[in-house]
């Protein structure tokens, strides 16, 4: 699927950046596909270009991303042993779930039916959550594969160690850095919790998408600190993405008086927030 995808990007873009304006509803599907999928590539680079743009203060903010996972690192053989101890108290149904969502065809299976959806129906508002999930899929999902081989951390169940590092080793035991479908699920969840202001809502969201890597460290494919990296990336991705097309579509998910508003708090931060109408951690560019 990952494969089709990169292919249909190289096809298409010519014709994506010839377009730059925001259809409007009596234009055709295929000049809103146009422009969405322009949209998408665009994203995506956008995204990959933001740490060019990063200020001393956004590289103190990774260092504190980085220090938390290598924090959570020390205590790696504690968390997969405990997680995995308790694998056979878990349901098996949400154990398939986590198995089944967080693979790369089904997430971009699911991504893609959203935006189709939103383009046949010429809904603006869910063709920019459709452009926003399969951008921020795509974009975080290449970046996590180029980090499991440049990394080469082995996997719990390889029986190697947590400290063990093996750099473009091309076996899959090595590719335990970051957890792909915890990156995959999560930047899903993420996105789709901007659709709604009530934070209980976010937490149940985001409780669903964190699932699918929870069930990669009981199954011993990934450490706890593989989890807690690509949440990072998850939420970094997807908010940079969605700065990018802040520009570029007029419907937001709310009325247009709490979009003008969204844009004019809207700071750049990496924080984690647990108050009124928010949960977890919010990273803007």
């Amino acid at each position: 699927m990952k494969k089709v995808f990169v292919l249909s990007l190289v096809i298409f873009s010519h014709i994506s950046f010839s377009q730059d304006t925001i259809p409007t509803l009596d234009e055709t599907r295929w000049d809103m596909f146009k422009y969405d999928f322009g949209n998408m590539f665009k994203g995506i680079g956008h995204s990959y270009a933001r740490p060019f743009h990063w200020q001393g203060r956004h590289w103190a903010q990774f260092a504190g991303v980085v220090a938390g996972t290598a924090l959570v690192y020390t205590a790696d053989y504690e968390t997969s042993r405990f997680v995995r101890a308790n694998r056979e108290s878990v349901p098996n149904w949400i154990r398939d779930y986590g198995s089944f969502y967080g693979s790369p065809q089904n997430n971009f299976l699911a991504t893609s039916g959203v935006y189709v959806v939103g383009l046949f129906t010429k809904n603006e508002k869910l063709r920019r959550t459709g452009v926003l999930l399969v951008a921020s899929a795509a974009s975080s999902g290449l970046l996590q594969q180029v980090l499991k081989s440049a990394v080469g951390r082995a996997r719990p169940e390889s029986g190697l160690g947590k400290d063990t590092f093996d750099p473009f080793n091309s076996n899959r035991r090595f590719h335990s850095f970051p957890s792909g479908h915890a990156l995959l699920a999560f930047t899903n969840a993420y996105a789709i919790g901007k659709q709604f202001k009530s934070p209980w809502a976010k937490a149940g969201i985001y409780t669903i998408g964190a699932i699918p890597g929870i069930s990669r460290v009981w199954d011993g494919q990934h450490w706890l600190s593989d989890f807690v990296f690509a949440i990072a990336i998850s939420v970094a991705t997807v908010e940079s993405i969605d700065r990018y097309l802040d520009r570029k579509y007029d419907k937001k998910y709310n009325s247009e008086a709490e979009h003008r508003a969204y844009l004019k708090d809207k700071k750049t931060s990496w924080d984690l927030n647990f108050g009124a109408g928010t949960v977890g951690v919010v990273v803007s560019f």
